[in-house]
């Protein structure tokens, strides 16, 4: 079974009094363990459809299915829950809470779910550490560097242990050597079994994905395997 299954997806928005198709029957497949890229000019649909997939917003029409879930007809509670417990996001900008500590951060997805606070703690420094900021608990993301931001942004998305981490134009904000450092570790973190997809539209990002998607008015034009990624190294990540 895929982990996303999604049929005949429809997305309209009304804009300056015209109808704006951003979905018009997109239907797709990913499999648990893939990589997988988005690309697509603005308003392409690409986004909506990261929407629709990480459980932010419902289809018009048409069929999703999560792990075998249907998700497009549940409530905003329901929502919730397949979010917390199936997704990790990844954001361009961090969406991290200034005077709040890096394990405060992570810690953060884990309260929504009611986790006891030693547990929390224990799973924060865990992430933390996995994304090789084990000696960066207590630090505000003012004093960490943008690629430390996004890897405690990464944290964030892991502790939860989803299956699915959607990362939305994840380097955006980052120069090209730490755009390479974080997509190196989002490439470990597949390796290791999560499905990763990511928004992107640098090339040399969604080079490192073994799928391209790309949208264009709300379908899908084409969608072609990719050759492994010619950087072979490893980061420090430890399952």
């Amino acid at each position: 079974m895929p982990l996303i299954e999604a049929r005949g997806l429809t997305k309209t928005y009304a804009m300056g009094g015209e109808s704006v198709h951003a979905l018009d029957g997109v239907s797709l497949d990913i499999d648990a363990g893939e990589f997988v890229a988005i690309m697509g000019a603005s308003g392409s649909g690409k986004s909506t459809l990261m929407n629709i997939l990480g459980c932010l917003d419902r289809p018009d029409s048409g069929q999703y299915r999560l792990a075998g879930e249907a998700v497009e007809a549940l409530d905003g509670d329901a929502l919730a829950s397949v979010r917390n417990r199936r997704i990790g996001f990844v954001f361009q900008q961090f969406n991290l809470l200034p005077r709040t500590s890096a394990q405060e951060n992570v810690e953060l997805p884990m309260v929504y779910a009611g986790v006891p606070a030693a547990e929390r703690q224990a799973r924060a420094r865990a992430a933390l550490e996995r994304v090789g900021l084990g000696q960066r608990l207590g630090h505000t993301p003012a004093e960490l560097s943008g690629g430390q931001q996004q890897r405690v942004a990464i944290a964030r998305a892991l502790v939860n242990n989803p299956s699915l981490i959607l990362a939305d134009e994840p380097t955006g904000a980052l120069d090209t050597q730490t755009s390479e450092d974080v997509m190196r570790l989002l490439s470990d973190l597949n390796r290791q079994g999560i499905t990763v997809v990511l928004v992107t539209h640098e090339h040399d990002v969604a080079a490192w994905a073994r799928r391209r998607l790309v949208f264009r008015d709300g379908r899908i034009v084409e969608d072609a395997a990719q050759p492994p990624h010619h950087d072979a190294r490893r980061t420090e990540v430890t399952p």
